[in-house]
C-alpha cells in the first residue's frame, strides 16, 4: 500500500510511542486499550522497567530469526545460540502479547487498529556488539543479516498479533533513535577513541524501502518510522562535542529526507526539534499524502505538560505560515514528544489525556 492510499479518519488522532511506566502489563494494556480507544491507536505497551529483555533493544533483538543474543557488560551481543537473556526477552514479549488478547478479549474491546513499535536495523546495528565486541553497525554484512532477519521476524510477530486481536488493522512503528549519529558517523567504535564510518544515504534508502515492503507483506496494514533522536553528542567529553552536534543536526535533516522518499506510510518527530525549513519538508509529503506524528506534549517528570491552546499554537503558526489547508490536519496524530517510561503512571495518563485534548480541538479547527 503507497501512503496516498491510505485512508485517514475524518478527524486527528492520538497515540503514545510504546513505552509505559511500571511493570504491570495489565494495567498497560487496559491505559492503552481504554485511553486510545477508537478512532485513536493503541499500542502493545513496552514496560523496559522490568529490566533484561524488556527494554527496547532486548525486545526488538528477539524477533530476529536465526540470530540470538545475551548480555554483556558493554551491552548486548550476538552470540551462537539462545541463552537466557535472550529466552527472557522472547518470554516477554509473549507476555505482553498474550495479556492484550486477555484483556481485549475480556472486555469485548478489539480495537480497528494496534501499533507495535521495533528499533529500526540501524539503530539495532547501532546498539548490539558483534562477538569480538565492536558494534554491527560497523559491518555491512552485519547491517544487511539484521535487516534481513528483522523482515523475517516480522512474519511470525504479525501473525501472533492477528491470533490476539482479530480483525485488528496492524501498524508498525520503527524507532530509529540513532540515525543522525549513524548518518554523521559520530557513534563512538567500541574503544571509545574513534567513530564509526558513516552509513551511506543510498543504503539507508534501501534499507527503510525493503523493511516497509516485507512489513506490508507480513501483514501490517501501515508503517510509519520514529526519527525521535537520541543525543549521542551530548555524551561526548572529548574535543569534537560541538562539531558532533553539528553534524547530527545536518544528518538529522538528512535522515527526514530520506525518510519521506523510502515509502512509508507516516514519519513521527518531535515538534520541538523542527525550523521552518524541516516544516516545508512536512509541507510537501502532508500535500502528498502522507501521515505525520506529530510529537507535541512535553514529557518532563514532575511537570504539568502545557494546556492544549498553548501546544495548539506549536502546530497551527507553522501550519498557517506555510498556508497548508485545514482539511490536511486529519492526516496529523498528535503524541508526546518522547516515550513514557520515565513517567509515573498518573504523570503518563495525564500527558496522554492532553494529547487527546489537543486533537479534539484540532479537529474542530479543521472544520472551521
Amino acid at each position: 500500500m503507497s501512503p496516498s492510499a491510505i485512508a485517514f479518519p475524518e478527524q486527528v488522532t492520538v497515540t503514545a510511542l510504546g513505552t509505559w511506566p511500571g511493570i504491570d502489563p495489565v494495567e498497560a494494556a487496559k491505559v492503552s486499550l481504554g485511553l486510545l480507544s477508537s478512532p485513536h491507536l493503541p499500542s502493545l505497551a513496552q514496560l523496559p522497567a522490568r529490566g533484561v529483555g524488556s527494554d527496547a533493544v532486548g525486545r526488538t533483538a528477539s524477533l530476529l530469526l536465526e540470530l540470538p543474543v545475551d548480555v554483556q557488560p558493554y551491552g548486548w551481543r550476538f552470540v551462537d545460540r539462545p541463552g537466557h537473556d535472550h529466552r527472557r526477552a522472547v518470554s516477554a514479549l509473549s507476555t505482553d502479547v498474550n495479556v492484550l488478547a486477555d484483556i481485549a478479549g475480556a472486555g469485548d474491546i478489539i480495537p480497528p487498529a494496534l501499533k507495535v513499535q521495533i528499533i529500526g536495523p540501524i539503530s539495532l546495528a547501532a546498539a548490539i556488539h558483534l562477538h569480538y565486541g565492536e558494534r554491527a553497525l560497523r559491518d555491512y554484512g552485519a547491517r544487511r543479516d539484521i535487516a534481513q532477519s528483522l523482515a523475517a521476524g516480522l512474519v511470525l510477530h504479525a501473525q501472533k498479533l492477528q491470533s490476539a486481536v482479530p480483525g485488528a488493522q496492524l501498524v508498525l512503528q520503527i524507532d530509529e533513535p540513532e540515525i543522525a549519529a549513524a548518518l554523521a558517523g559520530t557513534i563512538p567504535t567500541a574503544s571509545g577513541y574513534r567513530t564509526l564510518r558513516s552509513i551511506p544515504a543510498s543504503e539507508l534508502r534501501q534499507t527503510w524501502s525493503a523493511l516497509a515492503t516485507a512489513a506490508r507483506e507480513a501483514g501490517f496494514a501501515q508503517v510509519a518510522i520514529n526519527l525521535t533522536p537520541t543525543d549521542t553528542a551530548a555524551e561526548y567529553t572529548a574535543p569534537g562535542a560541538e562539531e558532533a552536534k553539528a553534524a547530527e543536526k545536518t544528518a538529522w535533516r538528512k535522515a527526514l529526507e530520506i525518510a519521506l522518499e523510502s515509502g512509508l506510510d507516516a514519519v513521527a518527530l518531535p515538534l520541538h526539534l523542527l525550523d521552518t525549513g524541516h516544516w516545508e519538508q512536512l509541507a510537501g509529503a502532508l500535500e502528498s499524502g502522507l501521515g505525520v506524528w506529530a510529537g507535541t506534549v512535553p514529557t518532563l517528570a514532575g511537570r504539568i505538560p502545557p494546556s492544549y491552546s498553548v501546544l495548539e499554537e506549536r502546530i497551527m503558526r507553522p501550519w498557517r505560515g506555510l498556508g497548508l489547508d485545514l482539511p490536511l490536519l486529519k492526516q496529523l496524530r498528535i503524541t508526546p514528544d518522547a516515550g513514557l517510561a520515565h513517567l509515573s503512571p498518573q504523570e503518563a495518563r495525564t500527558v496522554l489525556n492532553r494529547a487527546l485534548e489537543l486533537a479534539e480541538r484540532l479537529s474542530e479547527i479543521r472544520y472551521a
